[in-house]
């Protein structure tokens, strides 16, 4: 089939279904697409040679699917973007891996991403940065571009990311595709590498919300290998696949469209709201009060605990090891040569945070705060059934703009954050371009396990628009 990239993981499965379409033959059309074009853009750090092939079955059997590369995949290399594990191989599956294999998927290959989900465009990996399909010079946004970004350049139909702060959904803003973070719990954390372990989610990319619902279909449930599973039933998710958004309450919270947000950015938005406000749904203005303290709140808190888990990398047990004459040497050379710059950055703000004198002057308030965050949610959540935001203040900024002051990089983030700190399922989807032709993306954001009411209404978004539909000219070929 000639242009057989441009349909989704469910069109595929339907062909296939029909026997229009080989099952066999799929994967090897999408590995030679990706083989040609990815040079290009650097998503992949792995295409295997031969594609892992699930035994079980699903609807989606055969189709395609590309992991982040902090994911463990029994037998392959998982570097996390990183000199210090560049050579290690993952020994069992993660959770996610097992229920894809169970589930007939086939497994790509391995996408690029910020060292250890340390960043937010996809720039601090040994590998070099992912480029955003739709402009080469731009970011794709991070820490999981590499997915985004080979979803978004069509090289394979969907992927699983990670989301610590918006990792799934900013790069999925800024490549113009659906980035899904479930609720905290919602999916197994087991073999994904920690990065901050109250925070982080494993999710899909994909470019409709049609193969994200079949996908959490997939990977939801829990699982007694990961302590902070949620023992909670599953629905079907595509049982919420329904053009229906009369009964929504939408809210707007206040501090979300204030100064620094990009001008074009709030106009797509507010398009948003007032195209499912057309269809019935009513808006109303809500306060999050504290959204203004989330950014320092998340970054002691993320901090804190990648410092935690970044311990392990020590030269010892595994990765990168200089050999040296005293133990002590060994430590710093090992991690002084294997981590780059912005994981010793974190891993110094959070050493700092949690050390003597310091505990109860940042951690401690820090995770005071979040509750008041997570209340603040609670409050909303009286009022509407649904939250509406920006993904991001801006389209995606060029390479190297903001690599150089982290503090400008840390405030991409301003507007995703707050959901990981409440443990709220959230997605990020396409809903227009601004007017150097780059993708901006709306976020919805749902109350604890309601990931069903944010499928619905972004298929109902789907519906009426065919943003989802376009795909860089790039590599349309």
């Amino acid at each position: 089939m000639k242009k057989f990239f441009k349909l989704g993981g469910y069109q595929l499965a339907e062909l296939i279904k029909d026997a229009k379409l080989d099952r066999n033959e799929l994967p090897f059309l999408f590995q030679e697409r990706a083989q040609r074009i990815d040079p290009l853009i650097k998503s992949f750090v792995e295409i295997y040679s031969q594609p892992i092939i699930g035994e079980g079955a699903s609807f989606l059997k055969g189709i395609p699917i590309a992991i982040k590369d902090n994911i463990c995949i029994k037998g392959k290399r998982i570097t996390c973007a990183s000199k210090i594990l560049n050579s290690h191989i993952s020994v069992y599956d993660a959770t996610v891996i097992e229920k894809l294999k169970r589930a007939g998927l086939v497994i790509l290959g391995t996408t690029n991403m910020d060292e250890f989900a340390f960043g937010s465009s996809c720039e601090n990996s040994c590998y070099g940065p992912t480029k955003n399909p739709w402009q080469l010079e731009r970011v794709s946004g991070g820490s999981s571009g590499g997915s985004a970004a080979a979803v978004a350049a069509r090289l394979v139909p969907f992927a699983l990311g990670s989301d610590t702060g918006g990792s799934i959904r900013q790069p999925a803003s800024f490549c113009g595709v659906v980035g899904f973070k479930p609720t905290y719990g919602r999916v197994s954390r087991f073999g994904l590498v920690a990065f901050a372990s109250s925070l982080d989610q494993i999710g899909p990319i994909t470019t409709n919300f049609v193969d994200c619902a079949y996908l959490l279909n997939i990977i939801c449930g829990f699982d007694k290998f990961d302590s902070t599973s949620a023992k909670v039933d599953v629905p079907d998710f595509t049982q919420a696949l329904t053009f229906q958004v009369s009964d929504i309450k939408i809210g707007i919270p206040q501090e979300y469209f204030q100064e620094g947000l990009d001008k074009e950015v709030e106009e797509k938005i507010m398009g948003v709201a007032k195209q499912l406000e057309k269809k019935g749904a009513k808006l109303i203005d809500i306060s999050l009060p504290h959204t203004e303290y989330a950014v320092a709140t998340y970054y002691i808190i993320a901090c804190s605990e990648a410092s935690s888990n970044l311990q392990r990398y020590d030269g010892i047990k595994y990765g990168l090891r200089e050999s040296k004459d005293n133990l002590v040497e060994l430590y710093r050379e090992s991690r002084g040569e294997g981590f780059g710059e912005e994981a010793k950055r974190r891993i110094f703000l959070g050493t700092y945070s949690l050390s003597s004198g310091y505990y109860q002057a940042y951690y401690l308030r820090a995770l005071k705060v979040r509750t008041l965050i997570k209340n603040d949610f609670q409050k909303a959540f009286d009022k509407v059934d649904v939250i509406l935001t920006p993904t991001s203040p801006t389209s995606a900024f060029k390479i190297g703009e903001k690599i150089t002051d982290p503090l400008s990089m840390y405030l991409s983030d301003i507007y995703t954050i707050s959901v990981n700190l409440a443990g709220l399922p959230a997605v990020s989807f396409p809903c227009g371009f601004d007017k150097n032709n780059l993708p901006v993306g709306a976020q919805l954001i749902g109350r604890a396990f309601d990931e069903q009411t944010l499928i619905r209404i972004g298929f109902s978004y789907q519906q009426m628009t065919d943003y989802h539909r376009q795909i860089p000219p790039l590599v349309y070929g």
